[in-house]
């Protein structure tokens, strides 16, 4: 997983509440489990009208926003079904951080587990980044101190440090278990070696 340490891009405003997990990636695209590819199917139902043209209403078929980073989102981003897919498809489409003031439990966790950051944020501070993004603002996030900075205004944001911890040395829960894999390879030697000496008649 790619660590996240800072980030600097164009901010996109999605202020509707609820966005669930198939609106950001519908369930026919769900049959592959390859993480590329994906993200020219991210909001296929927005991007894209009944004849599968691009449908320049919406802000990610806008520029400068066809290069977001980053989205500013309306509350309880990310709920519905938990397909891990959704977060594939952000972080395809180039999404690596999304800021909201409240997330779906479990396309919470599964963002920190692919590598894209979910800022949770009071409301005040959600609107005025996103009355901020709408002028197509470059916004820049780093982690290491928790800070928003954008056209010179700075917020603070909270997040669990375990969490922090991994996304900052780019460790997914494959890459945590191997950090322990001198103790687990001597485990398993201790292990194999007690298991041959267990009397035939036991084994």
């Amino acid at each position: 997983m790619e660590a996240f340490k800072k980030l600097t891009g164009i901010v996109a405003s999605l202020p509707q509440v609820n966005i669930d997990t198939d609106a950001i990636i519908p369930k026919q695209f769900l049959k592959t489990i390859e993480r590329i590819g994906l993200g020219k199917y991210l909001f296929y139902d927005k991007r894209y009208d009944n004849n599968d043209k691009l449908n320049k209403d919406f802000i990610l078929n806008k520029e400068p926003w066809t290069k977001s980073s980053v989205i500013v989102a309306g509350d309880n981003f990310g709920c519905g079904s938990s397909r891990e897919h959704a977060p594939w498809a952000l972080l395809d489409f180039g999404i690596k951080s999304v800021i909201s003031t409240s997330f779906a439990d479990i396309f919470y966790n599964n963002c920190f587990k692919n590598g894209i950051l979910p800022i949770v944020v009071d409301e005040a501070t959600r609107d005025e980044i996103s009355a901020l993004a709408s002028e197509a603002a470059e916004l820049s996030i780093n982690l290491e101190d928790q800070s928003i900075i954008i056209q010179n205004k700075v917020f603070y944001f909270d997040i669990d440090p375990y969490r922090k911890e991994c996304l900052i040395k780019g460790l997914d829960d494959v890459g945590v278990t191997l950090k322990n894999r001198d103790s687990i390879y001597n485990y398993e030697q201790e292990f194999n070696k007690n298991l041959w000496n267990i009397p035939n008649k036991i084994k």
